[in-house]
């Protein structure tokens, strides 16, 4: 398992686990961030937001609270 701001553009992977605090985990919710949701890393640069594809949506994290999430990567 990664964290999800350690996958590269174009990585896919399917959320593992969320940390964090209740607005954390509200708010990661509502958005469709769920475990066992399928996502896929548009663009990750250094001092960005994270950029990613899931459910249907385009979300972007800002650095911290995508260090929170654990993605199981795959191949």
């Amino acid at each position: 398992m990664q964290k999800l701001n350690e996958l590269q553009p174009g990585q896919q992977g399917t959320i593992a686990g969320v940390q964090g605090d209740t607005r954390f985990l509200t708010r990661v919710i509502s958005i469709g961030l769920t475990v066992g949701s399928r996502v896929e890393v548009l663009r990750n640069e250094k001092k960005m937001p994270l950029l990613l594809y899931g459910r249907d949506s385009v979300v972007a994290l800002n650095r911290e609270e995508s260090d929170n999430i654990l993605v199981e990567v795959r191949a």
